[in-house]
């Protein structure tokens, strides 16, 4: 955060840098105490909403067992007062053979420098035309 305590580009740069490091400690230091983390996908509409510190760094932990060349390209990002968001691309395959190659963004919220909550979105590659619409729509 700037020093007038606001959420700086360069603060989503120095996370997305974490993300990209898959290191749970370092990611782990940029959430609040209390903070949240709503994962892309769950047994619920919103994911898996994890909280608490050390719960997200295990999870992290967890998940880049899973998916060890999990690595995001970062396409741009902005910041609005105690909130951002960073839209990229993540690739990697898991341990069970699913490719990852997906479109998705990153909603933050910040309270006292830290993240409070990190909603996590994904548009899922899918064949299955549900709408109606043409392929190439």
């Amino acid at each position: 955060m700037s020093g007038d305590g606001k959420v700086t580009i360069e603060l989503i740069e120095e996370i997305n840098a974490a993300f990209d490091s898959r290191d749970p400690d370092r990611i782990a230091s940029y959430f609040a105490e209390d903070g949240i983390f709503a994962t892309a996908r769950g047994p619920d509409p919103w994911g898996y909403r994890i909280q608490g510190r050390d719960n997200i760094r295990e999870f992290l932990a967890k998940r880049f067992e899973v998916v060890p060349d999990m690595k995001w390209e970062h396409d741009y990002k902005y910041v609005t007062e105690n909130r951002a968001v960073a839209v990229w691309t993540v690739t990697g395959q898991s341990a069970n053979g699913e490719v990852f190659n997906y479109r998705g963004c990153d909603l933050y919220d910040f309270k006292g420098g830290k993240i409070s909550h990190k909603d996590t979105f994904w548009k899922i590659v899918d064949s299955n035309d549900l709408g109606g619409l043409p392929a190439s729509a």
